[in-house]
């Protein structure tokens, strides 16, 4: 399996006339290409910034989602985000809007040990408080992040009889028995969408940031909550749980959220090897946890 095909090869050059055309002050600085992700490509702009720019058309809504969204909730949630500096427009053959956000120094959680990870637990626990607050109406739809666990229920199977995941009997009775517990009937509050540990970012044993709110949505808190199990381990996921006021039915859904979130990773690992580390852990985690 691999990545899919970008829809447009986003190079240098074009980024470089991108920002001469709408962004001259910022043109001079060294430009690098850091990521050719999954939906985006992401230039390092000099030391302090980066140019985040969508090589598939299904990736511009997520884009555009955070240009209007992050900016609003940047300043409620005590941890550094990509809310955009600038906004590009298309220009320069380049069809679709682009962001010019902050870059932020430090390790990726998912290259950090997990050990070390536990510094973090209350500081991830208080951004999810300040995160899930009640949603306004036009928030955000996402049709696999928030939603009822049934929604997701003959994607998971099917991937649970892919056979390439390890334990898929485990696995899947696991995934039968979580998917029961009682639906979210609160409010629907904002949520990150993709709590993995890729998208944290760690410097000196505290929370640097939190990236890529590309799934922001709103619905299920437990969505998010299972971070618990994808970035921490067992005394890590006690001082996170501890820090969130969440009943049992929300944390089994938390769980059954992160077996979904994790199996995806793993599935996906040939594409993103980084992330290859972070399924497993998951996937140990979920199964290991008697709670």
């Amino acid at each position: 399996m691999t990545a899919p095909v970008a829809d447009l090869d986003v190079d240098a050059d074009l980024v470089a006339r991108l920002l001469r055309a709408q962004h001259p002050d910022l043109a001079d600085r060294p430009l690098r290409l850091v990521a050719n992700g999954w939906d985006n490509v992401i230039f390092r702009l000099g030391d302090d910034l980066c140019v985040r720019l969508p090589r598939r058309e299904v990736a511009v809504t997520l884009l555009v989602n955070e240009q209007r969204w992050l900016p609003t909730l940047a300043p409620t949630l005590g941890v550094s985000v990509p809310a955009p500096v600038r906004v590009g427009t298309p220009g320069e053959g380049y069809p679709w809007p682009w962001s010019i956000c902050e870059w932020f120094p430090g390790e990726i959680a998912s290259l950090v040990p997990v050990v070390e990870r536990r510094a973090v637990a209350g500081e991830l626990a208080a951004f999810m408080n300040r995160l899930h607050v009640p949603a306004p109406a036009e928030a955000p739809v996402n049709p696999v992040r928030g939603v009822p666990l049934a929604v997701r229920d003959e994607q998971i199977q099917d991937r649970l009889a892919s056979g390439k995941l390890a334990r898929e009997d485990e696995l899947r009775a696991l995934w039968d028995e979580l998917r029961a517990a009682p639906v979210w009937d609160g409010p629907k509050v904002w949520l990150h969408g993709d709590p993995h540990p890729a998208n944290l970012v760690l410097r000196d044993s505290s929370l640097a940031a939190v990236l890529d709110f590309g799934d922001l949505t709103a619905g299920d808190p437990a969505t998010d909550l299972a971070a618990a199990w994808l970035v921490f381990d067992a005394p890590g996921r006690a001082v996170f749980q501890a820090g969130i006021e969440a009943d049992t039915a929300t944390w089994r859904r938390a769980r059954a959220w992160a077996l979904a979130i994790g199996t995806a990773i793993a599935v996906f690992a040939d594409i993103h090897p980084g992330l290859a580390d972070a399924g497993e852990h998951a996937i140990t985690q979920v199964l290991a946890d008697q709670g």
